[in-house]
């Protein structure tokens, strides 16, 4: 048994490839007393049955940065430590079957000119000059990414591990973690069945047992394990160790060359979920489960179609490893919101080694800075909840996300396993009415509804779908008339204590020492200056806030929040976002709607924009807080959940004469982008600031007022943005836009869509993006408005008007 230290400051939990790459970030870093612990052998778990591959093009500009220093650091890393990783170039080849497949192909070449990635359309033709083993007659193109590569999986573990310990970290096979301690809120180390070691920071890179060593913390790490298979053939004719990577997403395989054979695997539709992460085997060292010829079926028929000359090859080796998938088929990464201390990173869903340098120094540099460096928003562990851990929701989620990974990733896809699942006080209304549901942070929310008659589902496509026209009439009766909205998936905090003013003006950009009563719309900021948040707050008191964020951040906010608020100061923070239903109230016949169910007066003089109070409504008293996310005159209803049902029915039958009806969350896309309205995620991100995205009037520059990341944006607005946040209008009507679209300016790529929808009031596809300005150049908003801008639309460039100010009613008229 290896003799332990008694304490460390960092002690990593599993020494697979992301274990070992956080390891030896963090000694480059700095840090030295660094442990790591593995209960077998390195590699021993799921990296060493990986397959390798190192594709660099990712759905999202972060993610793909990720990637790219992943390539940096396997093509140096054995000048740095001496052991090879048996990382080669040798370039990516991905083939398309139907129409649909080569639109997504077409729009990856756009992406990857956006990101500076070099990238190519082939014709069948040329795809076989690049790959002579491929049958070509059923192909209608393909990408070439000359920047994609393979890695021995062990051999580059061993490496990392290597640099590792010249770095002066220990490393200790052998070792299992049976414990982790956790003393008021804060981690304070593990036991081992060697011994207990004190640690500040403990690092749960345990692969798929993550889940279960973060329950030994009393964290959330919703994995599942399922299984995955490929073959290895027999070496013959015509393979070379310079063969590119192949995919064939329509018949869900790779192929890569390994020892002048090929290693032949994929991801079939439907997966099959292991065991339990509770019921994991020990030891479970470099083992693999039992064959299954018949569920491989389908990706062994699909490759002999696609290479027909392994039909003669003999079958050396098959293999079926077990490897863990998260909910939504993303990475885990970050600080845990339930303990400090404790860092997560795992369920790298069968993209583990080509991801593993960029995530090893992305969460390396969170324990060394205490945030994140970068946007890391897509893969944040705090994107999750407790209720995500749910092992049979996981298990039923997991063999549809396995089988997404070739899939065509289609605009606005939903996940259709495990649902549905939080429902508002609303739902069954909502469903009454024909809605169509989508999921968020699980809720199920209305996308739009249907007419009568007609099933509410999506059918997916690249251009103008099914939904259209109905999302297009919801919008045009929220222009014209009013709408009702069940926004109740909003997350909301009340913020309380004698202390609130102070911990809110530290916290926002905007100034939130205002009357009881007032809303104001605010920012949250890091140190570099950059979003954590975007919100609404309303005073409720003299010491009391109601916080207002998006669905998807209800563990997040709470996390930033309780990190930042100053020390000493005393406030109490509670979620009360399931206490609360909120229905939307919108349009310009909104207020003739609520005036015929309350006695308060809702005229512009008593209740202006951004005033928030409690009003009688029918029999109920909710709070009615006038502000919109769609740009018309409205109120969002803010319903004890109770009494939720009992007033959406109210407000239905009073607006019968008004012509009220329901609209979706498809509809307020579409309205927010008419207005030119931000969105966190989107538009605000962690590698945003407010002077890129337009938002400096939210910023108390002009008080004496320091809030967390002021001076960071004080020196952008003293240096001039690099890029600016623009609204655009297609001028042909019939361009359907998505999001993540390339822009070009005068010719040159500049940026990404990072919203789109079709506006009806427009008439024309909407939509933000970040236009970056080339170097020496500020991007001022007089710089934006030049140019002659297009977008690529999968291959297709379409002229777009381009704005700094709301495409619709930029004078604010119609809210008023």
């Amino acid at each position: 048994m290896p003799d332990l230290p008694d304490r460390a400051e960092i002690v990593i939990i599993g020494g697979g490839v992301i274990g070992t790459s956080v390891a030896y970030h963090l000694t480059q870093l700095g840090r030295t007393d660094v442990v790591l612990l593995e209960q077998g052998r390195l590699s021993c778990g799921t990296t060493w049955h990986a397959a390798g591959l190192v594709g660099q093009l990712r759905a999202s500009e972060s993610g793909t940065r990720l990637v790219q220093y992943s390539v940096e650091l396997y093509a140096d890393l054995e000048r740095r430590t001496g052991l090879a990783t048996g990382y080669q170039q040798c370039g990516g080849l991905t083939v398309a079957r139907t129409p649909e497949r080569l639109v997504q192909l077409k729009r990856t070449v756009a992406a990857a000119d956006a990101y500076g990635m070099e990238c190519h359309l082939l014709s069948p033709a040329e795809a076989g000059e690049r790959y002579p083993l491929l049958e070509t007659a059923d192909l209608l193109g393909a990408i070439w990414l000359p920047g994609d590569g393979k890695a021995n999986p062990t051999d580059l573990t061993a490496s990392l591990a290597r640099g590792a310990r010249q770095g002066g970290a220990r490393i200790l096979e052998g070792v299992r973690v049976t414990g982790v301690r956790v003393e008021h809120g804060q981690v304070a180390g593990v036991e081992t069945d060697a011994g207990p070691i004190d640690a500040a920071i403990v690092v749960n890179c345990a692969g798929q047992w993550a889940k279960a060593v973060g329950a030994m913390a009393g964290v959330t790490v919703p994995l599942h394990s399922a299984e995955h298979f490929y073959v290895v053939t027999e070496p013959f004719e015509g393979v070379r160790p310079d063969l590119p990577v192949l995919r064939d997403p329509d018949g869900y395989t790779y192929i890569k060359e390994e020892v002048g054979g090929l290693v032949i695997g994929g991801f079939e539709p439907e997966a099959k979920p292991w065991v339990s992460p509770h019921e994991l085997p020990h030891p479970f060292e470099f083992q693999l489960l039992e064959e299954d010829w018949d569920h491989f079926g389908v990706l062994m028929e699909s490759a002999l179609h696609r290479l027909p000359a392994v039909r003669d090859v003999g079958i050396r080796k098959f293999y079926n490893g077990p490897e863990s998938f998260t909910p939504d088929n993303q990475f885990v990464l970050g600080e845990a919101p339930e303990v400090d201390g404790f860092f997560v990173g795992a369920g790298f869903n069968s993209v583990g080694i080509a991801s593993a340098g960029g995530a090893g120094r992305a969460l390396a540099e969170w324990i060394v800075e205490g945030e994140p460096t970068s946007d890391l928003t897509a893969v944040d562990i705090r994107r999750f909840a407790p209720f995500n851990g749910n092992v049979r929701w996981l298990r039923d989620r997991v063999a549809e996300v396995l089988g997404l990974h070739y899939a065509v990733p289609w605009p606005n896809r939903e996940f259709t396993t495990a649902r549905p699942f939080r429902r508002s006080a609303v739902h069954h209304l909502l469903e009454a009415e024909n809605a169509n549901f989508g999921s968020r942070m699980g809720w199920e929310r209305a996308n739009f509804f249907a007419p009568p008659g007609e099933p509410p589902v999506i059918e997916y496509g690249w251009g103008a779908q099914n939904w259209t026209p109905w999302v297009a009439a919801e919008q045009t009766r929220t222009r014209t008339g009013v709408s009702l909205f069940d926004q109740s998936s909003f997350s909301k905090y009340r913020l309380s204590g004698p202390d609130a003013v102070a911990a809110l003006q530290w916290l926002c950009t905007a100034d939130v020492d205002v009357e009881i009563g007032r809303v104001v719309y605010t920012g949250m900021l890091n140190r570099r200056g950059t979003y954590e948040a975007d919100v609404t707050v309303t005073r409720t008191g003299e010491t009391e806030f109601l916080i207002v964020s998006s669905a998807a951040s209800t563990i997040r906010d709470q996390h930033h929040i309780r990190r930042h608020v100053p020390a000493g100061l005393d406030v109490h923070l509670t979620d009360v976002t399931t206490q609360y239903a909120v229905l939307g109230v919108m349009g310009p016949r909104s207020r003739d709607l609520l005036g015929a169910l309350t006695g308060a007066d809702l005229a512009d003089a008593a209740f202006p924009f951004a005033t928030s109070r409690e009003i009688d409504l029918g029999h109920a008293v909710v709070r009615a807080t006038r502000i919109t996310y769609v740009g018309e005159l409205g109120w969002e209803l803010y319903v004890p959940v109770e009494f939720a049902a009992g007033v959406y029915e109210l407000l239905r039958e009073a607006g019968r004469d008004l012509g009220v009806g329901p609209a979706g969350y498809y509809a307020i896309e579409a309205l927010r982008l008419e207005k030119g309205y931000r969105a966190w995620g989107r538009e605000l991100t962690p590698d945003r600031s407010p002077v890129e995205a337009g938002l400096l009037f939210t910023c108390k520059l002009g008080t004496g007022i320091d809030f967390l990341g002021r001076d960071a944006v004080e020196r952008a607005r003293a240096e001039g943005a690099r890029r600016r946040l623009v609204s655009f209008v297609a001028e042909d009507p019939a361009v359907t836009l998505w999001g993540g679209e390339l822009i070009r300016r005068d010719g040159v790529p500049v940026g990404q869509v990072t919203s789109a929808a079709f506006g009806a009031t427009l008439g024309a596809s909407v939509g933000l993006g970040y236009l970056a300005a080339p170097a020496g150049v500020t991007a001022t908003p007089a710089w934006a408005r030049e140019g002659r801008y297009e977008i690529d639309v999968a291959g297709v460039l379409t002229p777009v008007r381009v704005s700094t100010r709301s495409p619709y009613d930029p004078d604010d008229t119609r809210i008023r």
